[in-house]
């Protein structure tokens, strides 16, 4: 078997034939240059649209799961086939459904169709608004920082706790009797 080590001296060789580093001088700036604005650089993503110009993504909270397509339009938002106002009827849930649009300044810019499965209004209501905020990140990748910021990209995995056997409720014991 032979030996795969080198030494030092080896090594010394590389070096010597590495260029040459460039002058420290050339690197520094004169004081009374003006510095050039930084370019904000290409989103990492790419825009995920399908054949139609919609994009899609699924939204989940608790026990409703949210199938979302958003296009541009004039802001309407439709679930289940009924208009928001209708499926959602407390302003909270319509407030909550459209916190994305706030954040990004595009009220009133895109359609939502959304079909939402499970659970109760509200936990549809968050399942709907992850579902616009992970769309709205795909339409536009550009806005993914400013929706993520807000948290709205990340699921809330809290769920309702399973009831216990020999337990009224998921914790709640039953009530105690002396005699």
């Amino acid at each position: 078997m032979s030996d795969n080590r080198q030494s030092l001296s080896d090594l010394a060789s590389l070096t010597a034939n590495a260029p040459a580093a460039a002058p420290a001088a050339a690197e520094t700036v004169a004081a009374d240059a003006p510095i050039a604005p930084v370019q904000p650089s290409a989103p990492l993503r790419d825009q995920e649209i399908d054949s139609l110009g919609r994009a899609y993504a699924t939204g989940r909270r608790k026990d409703a799961v949210a199938r979302v397509w958003v296009k541009p339009g004039t802001g309407k938002i439709t679930v289940n086939g009924r208009d928001q106002e209708i499926y959602f009827a407390r302003p909270t849930l319509r407030l909550v459904i459209n916190q994305p649009f706030g954040v990004t300044e595009r009220e009133g810019q895109y359609d939502v169709i959304a079909t939402v499965k499970g659970g109760g209004l509200s936990g549809q209501a968050g399942a709907v608004k992850h579902g616009i905020a992970q769309a709205l990140s795909k339409y536009e990748p550009a806005l993914r920082s400013a929706v993520k910021a807000e948290g709205f990209l990340t699921r809330d995995s809290r769920t309702v706790e399973r009831k216990k056997y020999g337990k009224a409720k998921a914790r709640r014991s039953f009530q105690f009797s002396k005699r």
